[in-house]
């Protein structure tokens, strides 16, 4: 159920976003003469094989977000640019790292380039379902990356610590959660996450000493059956 809430989110981000972008394309009907009609230049980018062209749209500045039809024109030409694969992939990075626009993050998240996917992944302008889905990416940089982004949910976290492929550096990192006394993170969900690392066989020795000493009896009886 929690899914398919995250799912009917991000068909709702993505599609407020599309409507944006045709509202920015209605107001465009009698355009000035220097300009391509909205749905011109995003097809025209889209399908662009000129990396020169595309770099520039890549790193142009947004308008002001008072101007509202041209940031929406900018942000909508931004997604046309993300999706395309002769878009250098310097710029691909730079978009995943800097935008917080759904719509783009979406395209980009979908990227074929592991490297371009790990960007949006340490976004934190992310929603907490897109980082969702990077967490179960093919790529384990990709995956290690949304763990600690913390726009994650303590139900990726909790995925993330019992996966038999996490690093020793991200379990080591998910067993910091809630360890403090003076933590903020839920108690019971950030125990649950320190108790699945300390099950976890790719937990180093290092975390599993720390967590065999944690202030939480299920957490410490946890590590100190693998240390024993």
């Amino acid at each position: 159920m929690m899914e398919a809430a995250d799912e009917a989110e991000a068909d709702g981000e993505v599609a407020e976003a599309g409507e944006q972008a045709a509202k920015a394309a209605a107001e465009e009907d009698v355009p000035e003469q220097k300009f391509e009609a909205l749905t011109v230049t995003y097809e025209r980018l889209r399908h662009s094989t000129d990396s020169g062209e595309l770099h520039e749209f890549a790193r142009r500045p947004l308008p002001d977000r008072a101007d509202q039809a041209a940031f929406s024109r900018a942000t909508a030409l931004l997604e046309a640019v993300a999706g395309n694969l002769n878009t250098p992939e310097e710029d691909r990075v730079f978009l995943g790292e800097t935008m917080p626009f759904p719509n783009i993050l979406v395209k980009l998240s979908e990227d074929p380039s592991a490297v371009v996917r790990k960007a949006v992944a340490g976004n934190v302008d992310d929603k907490n379902w897109l980082v969702g889905r990077l967490t179960k990416d093919p790529d384990a940089d990709v995956r290690d990356t949304a763990l600690k982004n913390p726009q994650t949910s303590w139900k990726m976290r909790l995925e993330g610590a019992q996966n038999p492929e996490c690093d020793a550096e991200t379990l080591d990192f998910l067993a910091q959660f809630g360890a403090e006394e003076d933590s903020k993170a839920p108690k019971v969900l950030a125990t649950m996450v320190r108790r699945a690392v300390a099950l976890n066989p790719n937990t180093s020795a290092e975390t599993l000493a720390r967590l065999a000493n944690d202030r939480e009896s299920d957490v410490s009886r946890a590590a100190a059956s693998r240390i024993g």
